[in-house]
């Protein structure tokens, strides 16, 4: 593993792979069938279970657990002790492992602290979830979303800026320039 940083406390089991210039660090475990993408950071306590496969560029703050079922798609952001779920009606003395619902976080969406994501609901590409939200259903990209259980407040732009529509449906991100159009609900990057 080239170029990769370990922590002596940290746990990387045999048969995980873990792309180069990804750093993991205190009391992290990853476990034998996971697959780690380049230029990662795992904080404090991260737990990454069997065949997850966790994209380029991912940052991952302390106490977060990636549960098999969870896909990470290129430069997510998952903030301090937010939660997947991974099986609908969890009960401890029925086993339903091999029954878990997919979740897919696609690229550049940011989860905020203590955010919930429920399994079975896709994070659409540069969506971002408020600190403390509860996801129940899939979220659209560029999605602003907060409370419990999450409601859309507005969009955002792949920048991490609040986007503004005029009339005929039109934004320019404030700090990169970037044009987005607002068509029938549906945000669309425009220089591409």
């Amino acid at each position: 593993m080239k170029d990769v940083f370990i922590h002596p406390t940290a746990i990387v089991d045999e048969g995980c792979k873990v792309g180069e210039g990804t750093k993991v660090w205190h009391f992290c475990h990853l476990m034998p069938k996971a697959e780690i993408g380049e230029r990662c950071s795992f904080g404090q306590n991260v737990f990454i279970a069997n065949n997850v496969r966790i994209g380029n560029n991912v940052k991952v703050q302390n106490n977060v657990s990636i549960y098999e079922g969870v896909e990470i798609e290129d430069d997510v952001f998952l903030g301090p002790s937010m939660v997947f779920t991974n099986v609908i009606n969890p009960r401890s003395g029925v086993n339903r492992q091999g029954q878990y619902a997919r979740t897919r976080v696609k690229k550049g969406a940011s989860i905020g602290a203590n955010a919930t994501i429920v399994c079975g609901n896709d994070i659409g590409e540069y969506a971002f979830i408020g600190a403390g939200t509860v996801v129940t259903k899939e979220v659209k990209p560029f999605a602003l979303m907060v409370g419990n259980p999450a409601r859309q407040l507005g969009w955002m732009s792949a920048y991490g800026t609040r986007l503004e529509f005029d009339e005929n449906g039109n934004a320019t991100c404030k700090e990169s320039g970037e044009q987005y159009k607002l068509i029938e609900n549906t945000v669309k990057k425009l220089n591409d």
